[in-house]
């Protein structure tokens, strides 16, 4: 079986930017012709995809697969973990949701899961010329350097060429590096073959002395040196990012303002990042309902606790803020779990998505919830009739990622319109309230549907809708050619193609 070359980016620890220059690694290769895929043997997010085969894996891998021209395959990320509480995370097998562990629990099957890991990642290597490979967290956490699956065991097992990416913008990169270069058990350190400093603000040539005396210190060479950018638009996967998310200026002047409430268990959180591109939108994420007195539209994203962050949500006061939020006019939208939350009812007997019991909703919706223990992964498309938004037939595809199954109390009839059969309703819309609830993650990245919804609160806050909106698969392509010439204007790229002998 013939096996492919790899070079893998690991850090000094998370959040350093592994998959944003693992991804720009990938669209390099690909637009030179190498047959390129990425890999991540254990993933820990609670953003994430389902394929088009029905399986979960984590957005990092999805993304550098379309910088690689390449459909999302459940081989690149085969162990997902997304966590459900502190210390407890549910485990996703080779894109099978398995079981929820707590993190001893998780570790002492290490053994079990190398072997998964090993698998999917034979089976990728024998069919592409070069994998590049990212870590997690960093190969110097010395406490799990026996359970390791993901860092050095990975490097090791694929043969892989490391590079060590660190973030100057925290201070002290040259003491990270060094710190983990020495933590790095002496067999692995080999494997090393340069370091990438990133996220860099100001005068190269003040750091030239400083790489200079690193070079005397470490036998390894300081491969790049990344400018921090502004003008690239990324997907971000791990929760710490969310936090970073501050209001957007706009660029027109009657901007339509969007608050995102923020949960403690928010998921899949790239749900509005197209929103947030559009000309006519900022976007705030805040815990305080306060900000909805100056906002037009609320969304309620996904979670992976709905109970717990519904019980989270109320004792903020959200619940009496969303109601005076709609009847002054403003346009509300629930995603997956904030779309149960939107409901009657959400009942989880068996405590799968927080604590079990019965919940009232925000009573928004005509909807109940009851959780269950199998959960739904699936691709859909849908198509959305003319009445509902003031256009002709709009066709929207996404996914859906979830334990809960909503059905209306009654029938939907009036100013409601709802998708979806017995079992499941999968998008409600109330126009004459202006609320959406769905399961759909990605409708926002629907260019028909985001310029609909957004021009439907224009009108409804007296301004003229734009009606033209700018092609959201097109800016995405764009965005990873800016990351490989980032990355190749930055680095030695003639050494990095030569670890992969390209």
């Amino acid at each position: 079986m013939s096996r492919a070359k790899s070079i893998m980016f690991q850090g000094t620890g998370s959040g350093v930017g592994k998959s944003i220059v693992a991804a720009a690694m990938c669209r390099l290769l690909s637009r030179r012709g190498v047959k390129v895929a990425p890999f991540k043997a254990q993933n820990m997010a609670l953003n994430s995809f389902v394929t088009g085969d029905g399986k979960e894996m984590g957005r990092a891998q999805v993304f550098q697969a379309e910088a690689c021209g390449l459909l999302p395959d459940v081989r690149m990320n085969p162990v997902l973990l997304k966590p459900s509480a502190d210390a407890r995370s549910q485990v996703i097998l080779m894109g099978e949701p398995f079981e929820h562990l707590s993190a001893r629990d998780y570790y002492q099957r290490s053994k079990a899961h190398w072997e998964v890991v090993r698998k999917a990642y034979d089976s990728l290597s024998s069919e592409y010329e070069v994998i590049v490979v990212e870590g997690a967290g960093s190969p110097a956490e010395i406490n799990l350097r026996k359970t390791d699956i993901v860092n050095m065991t990975t490097a090791e097992y694929a043969g892989a060429s490391v590079l060590i990416v660190a973030d100057i913008d925290r201070g002290g990169v040259f003491a990270s590096l060094k710190g983990t270069f020495d933590l790095v058990e002496e067999r692995f350190r080999p494997l090393i073959k340069g370091f990438i400093i990133n996220k860099f603000r100001g005068d190269r040539g003040l750091l030239e002395p400083g790489i200079e005396m690193f070079s005397d210190i470490v036998p390894v060479p300081v491969l790049g040196v990344l400018p921090w950018f502004h003008d690239i638009h990324v997907d971000e996967e791990d929760g710490v990012f969310v936090g970073k998310i501050q209001a957007r200026s706009a660029k027109r002047v009657d901007a339509l303002r969007i608050c995102v409430a923020r949960l403690p268990r928010i998921s899949n959180f790239t749900d509005f990042s197209a929103l947030s591109l559009e000309e006519d939108v900022e976007v705030v994420l805040s815990e305080d309902p306060r900000e909805l007195l100056s906002s037009d539209i609320a969304i309620l994203p996904g979670t992976k606790a709905t109970t717990s962050d519904l019980l989270f949500l109320k004792s903020r006061g959200w619940d009496r803020a969303l109601k005076k939020f709609v009847e002054r006019g403003g346009v509300l939208a629930g995603i997956c779990g904030g779309f149960q939350m939107l409901g009657l009812t959400v009942s989880d007997r068996l405590g799968t998505d927080g604590p079990s019991g019965t919940y009232e909703g925000f009573g928004l919706l005509p909807m109940d919830t009851k959780m269950s223990g199998k959960k739904v992964l699936k691709q859909l498309e849908i198509c959305i009739p003319s009445p509902l938004l003031h256009q002709g037939e709009i066709n929207v595809t996404g996914y859906e990622i979830h334990m809960g199954r909503s059905v209306p109390r009654g029938d939907i009839s009036g100013n409601l319109y709802s998708v979806g059969s017995g079992d499941c309703h999968v998008f409600v819309w109330d126009g004459e309230r202006g609320i959406l609830g769905t399961y759909i993650h990605g409708i926002f990245d629907n260019d028909l549907f985001r310029r609909a919804f957004l021009d439907f609160a224009r009108k409804r806050k007296g301004l003229e809708p734009l009606s033209a909106t700018f092609n959201y698969r097109d800016y995405r392509l764009k965005q990873f050619d800016k990351l490989a010439d980032w990355l190749e204007e930055n680095c030695d790229t003639e050494e990095l193609l030569r670890l992969v002998d390209v």
